[in-house]
């Protein structure tokens, strides 16, 4: 009789096919059990054994792993962080999410656009007909909105990091320190009952800080991956967070706990 797959495991079979999905798994594994095994990663992402063994050289090489017979072991920091112009992963959903956002624009006034996927996404689509003053440490962010003649856009200035296209350190700190706005959109790499909103880059961090305490309302954009895991720098805590704007892949015991935290949640 043929084993029953594990419901868990038959989820991540169909929904991470993508190189920097099967690292951060690999990643996840080692946090938890301290060492990957090459032949179950494979097993477990439906890949096979050559399609692991790239991804491990991979994270080798960027200095998150050591590469050992038949697998890998940790070596230094565990946070993966794709290119944000390459995470490819769960489009529809970010698509979704950043629509929905649209809804919790004011009419006018001044809006703050963090650095990600999703609120690249939700740059994409904002509206072109409103008069409005739009801040953003992403470059990217700023480029996509130059278009409308309606929107006055503003960069916090400072260093640009190379992974996400944002702005940080000194120069982003002190306009952020004389910026007010009405409604901030901001992002996560991960998302915990206990830790709260986290990120890989300490200069990111210090920024997504502030921007939080710039705005009047927080509107946090996330697909379901991020929830239930831990990066390395803590940005905020869910109770400074006014909405949680998410898709419907959040794990229902999760969506539960973030409740009863008092966190409102909406699902698309």
């Amino acid at each position: 009789m043929t084993p029953t797959a594990d419901p868990a495991t038959t989820r991540l079979d169909t929904r991470v096919p993508f190189p920097d999905q099967r690292r951060e798994r690999i990643l996840t594994t080692l946090r938890t059990e301290g060492r990957a095994d090459a032949t179950a990663i494979a097993l477990e992402l439906g890949v096979t054994n050559e399609t692991v063994r790239k991804d491990l050289v991979a994270l080798e090489q960027l200095g998150l792993i050591k590469r050992v017979h038949g697998g890998a072991v940790p070596v230094g920091r565990l946070t993966y962080e794709p290119p944000v112009a390459s995470r490819t992963a769960f489009t529809e959903e970010k698509t979704r999410i950043a629509a929905a956002a649209l809804r919790h624009l004011p009419a006018a006034g001044s809006v703050l656009i963090d650095a990600g996927s999703t609120t690249s996404r939700f740059a994409d689509l904002f509206p072109r007909d409103r008069a409005m003053s739009v801040y953003t440490n992403t470059l990217s962010i700023a480029l996509a909105l130059m278009d409308s003649p309606l929107l006055t856009i503003y960069t916090l200035g400072g260093r640009v990091r190379p992974v996400t296209s944002a702005e940080v350190d000194d120069w982003a700190a002190r306009a952020l320190a004389d910026i007010n706005v009405d409604v901030a959109f901001l992002g996560a790499s991960a998302v915990s009952l206990d830790r709260g909103l986290t990120t890989p880059d300490a200069a990111e961090a210090a920024v997504k800080r502030l921007m939080c305490a710039s705005a009047r309302r927080r509107i946090l954009l996330a697909d379901h991956s991020k929830f239930g895991r831990v990066s390395n720098w803590r940005h905020a805590g869910l109770a400074d967070i006014d909405l949680v704007l998410t898709d419907d892949g959040i794990e229902p015991q999760m969506l539960e706990s973030l409740r009863s935290a008092g966190v409102e949640v909406e699902t698309v």
